[in-house]
């Protein structure tokens, strides 16, 4: 796995959507890492890090428990962006002490959780493609209220307010996780507070101070 650290203090690990990189944050690093050592890690098969036979998110939830082992990481918080949300949402059911906090945007607890249009959208779009994290993307995750209700670290649930992911899919992770708590970015889509935005970081950084 492929990833760039920056700053000093409590550990932020960021996770990017489907096919993207670390690079969507480049506009938060800088004020994030002025209070947390950042981790912005490039998932598998995206960036530079390596490819693999096949995708699930199982597997890229136990590479970022992985990472955090191996760099002997002591409760990271931990922000994830869609297909990262899933990735940190898994984490935080599987293992409830591993994280300090969880923020997560626009993530979906199914395909389903996906608005139609878009998920027909994406289904066009990767009969052309042939995309294997698309594919995963159209069968996967399958998180359930009873998984939601093992997260113990203190989480903030994110969408826009135009966001691909159905509003009550949003209102499902957030009402399921103990004392969560949601905001909808009324005026915003699924990333345009997030992809070279500083936006996120704000919003990271508040939620943050009171944990």
């Amino acid at each position: 796995m492929y990833y760039e650290t920056c700053g000093a203090g409590r550990p932020l690990i960021l996770l990017h959507g489907n096919g993207e990189t670390h690079r969507i944050f480049d506009k938060a690093i800088p004020l994030l890492s002025a209070r947390y050592t950042v981790y912005a890690i490039d998932s598998r098969g995206h960036g530079l890090s390596d490819a693999a036979a096949c995708y699930h998110y199982d597997d890229m939830k136990e590479d970022v428990r992985c990472f955090i082992a191996a760099l002997g990481l002591v409760k990271p918080a931990l922000y994830g962006f869609s297909d990262g949300g899933i990735i940190g949402l898994l984490l935080a059911c599987d293992d409830p002490s591993l994280l300090s906090a969880l923020i997560v945007s626009g993530a979906n607890t199914s395909p389903q959780g996906i608005r139609d249009g878009w998920r027909r959208f994406f289904v066009r779009l990767n009969g052309r493609l042939h995309d294997a994290k698309m594919d995963m993307m159209l069968r996967e995750p399958h998180i359930t209220g009873e998984m939601l209700q093992r997260i113990k670290a203190p989480t903030l649930v994110l969408a826009g307010g135009h966001d691909m992911v159905k509003r009550a899919d949003t209102a499902f992770i957030a009402a399921n996780i103990p004392g969560s708590s949601m905001r909808i970015m009324r005026m915003h889509g699924h990333g345009s507070y997030i992809v070279h935005k500083k936006k996120i970081a704000e919003l990271i950084l508040d939620f943050l101070a009171d944990q």
